[in-house]
């Protein structure tokens, strides 16, 4: 007798048979995710990762609604007030019916902020346990060991427990070969502000106290832990970011580095060398959140827009090299440049021929009007004929 047969025998009347051990379950079809979430998500990672969706929303609207009414001036407002509507203005580009839904109802409103806000909470989350074990990996060497050893699933060990890990979130302008500053960190007596800014953000951890913009930002572990973030795990150690799957450039089209996505991959790294387990923003010893906010206010600085420029060339040479490639200027020798040289000037003389036929009939013109005009002067007036009366009787 088959299993089959044997179910339905011993099946009692009015009773749903039991799945047999031996059959494999049913499939269950995938559960579909709202495409609200997909925006969360890249926006938590490109635009602002710290950010409160339900506060940011009706705060952005009332906001704009005094801008229109001229209530409000946006240069007026504080520099936190205008990072923050900035913020609100991307999203609104980002969900354009954002307004409409919130205008729906209630619930809506409040659905699509938690499904934005699900987003972002999901993809820091998903970065965070990716980073965990591979951070291990690009930390150790070929045939090296570390002592003690570091582990890949294990976060006990890391932080200030370790003087790899130590040395790489030690304060830029603090020395961690002091064992005054070193076992301060460990035994927690040595706060660090979110300020502090750890040596692993400079590239070969090398801080110059004199020039504090050298090398920032350009350390090989946020290009490894960006490439493994936005592009995809496989194409980490590759000269160029090509993967081997769709990854979240691609999906969302994303063709250029943001100020966002380079804080955000910096605060993933840092709470990735950390001996915490959980992902506080406000959390008072790692204090993530001052730590994300003083990198945008370096970025957002428009005193700084020249070395900051310069760092988003750097990025996007590392990460996008084929775009960044058809943006640079043509050496000025070759073939297409010339071409282009050759037919601006060409458009350039006609345009400038135009130009000048333009003004020639223009004075032409002007001066047959002129000369209309003179011998209208010129030409004698004529008297009116007198008008005949009738005789008299």
């Amino acid at each position: 007798m088959s299993v089959q047969e044997s179910d339905k025998e011993n099946q009692r009347v009015g009773q749903k048979r039991g799945g047999s051990a031996l059959l494999y379950p049913p499939k269950k079809r995938p559960a579909k995710t709202d495409p609200i979430i997909h925006v969360g998500r890249h926006f938590g990672r490109t635009v602002s990762a710290v950010v409160n969706i339900k506060a940011l929303v009706p705060e952005g609207i009332a906001r704009e609604l005094r801008l229109l009414k001229k209530e409000d001036i946006l240069t007026d407002l504080d520099v936190e007030e205008q990072r923050e509507h900035q913020i609100f203005k991307q999203l609104l580009a980002a969900v354009p019916d954002l307004l409409d839904r919130m205008d729906e109802s209630h619930e809506a409103g409040l659905h699509v902020c938690g499904m934005l806000q699900k987003g972002i909470d999901g993809s820091r989350s998903d970065d965070t346990k990716g980073l965990k074990g591979v951070m291990i990996d690009w930390l150790t060497k070929p045939g090296e060991a570390y002592s003690p050893p570091l582990y890949r699933h294990s976060k006990v060990e890391r932080g200030y427990n370790h003087n790899i890990t130590g040395r790489l979130l030690c304060p830029a302008a603090w020395n961690w070969d002091d064992p005054e500053i070193s076992l301060g960190l460990r035994s927690g007596t040595l706060r660090v502000p979110g300020e502090q800014w750890p040596l692993f953000l400079y590239q070969d951890d090398r801080y110059n106290r004199d020039d504090p913009w050298k090398n920032l930002f350009r350390n090989i572990l946020l290009v490894k832990a960006y490439k493994f973030i936005f592009t995809s795990p496989s194409s980490v150690n590759l000269a160029e970011a090509k993967a081997t799957r769709s990854g979240n450039t691609s999906i969302h089209g994303m063709t250029e580095v943001t100020l966002a996505s380079i804080a955000y991959v910096a605060t993933q790294v840092r709470f990735s060398l950390s001996s915490q387990t959980v992902f506080i923003r406000s959390n008072s010893v790692t204090d993530t959140e001052r730590f994300y906010n003083t990198c945008m206010e370096l970025f957002l600085d428009p005193r700084e827009r020249a070395e900051v420029n310069e760092l988003l060339v750097w990025w996007n040479q590392k990460i996008f090299p084929a775009a960044f490639s058809a943006r640079v200027p043509l050496a000025e020798d070759s073939p297409l440049a010339r071409i282009r040289a050759k037919r601006d000037a060409m458009e350039a003389a006609a345009a400038a021929q135009a130009a000048a036929d333009q003004q020639a009939a223009a004075d032409q013109q002007a001066a047959a009007d002129q000369q209309a005009a003179s011998d209208q002067q010129a030409a004698p007036t004529q008297q009116a004929a007198p008008t005949p009366q009738a005789p008299t009787t």
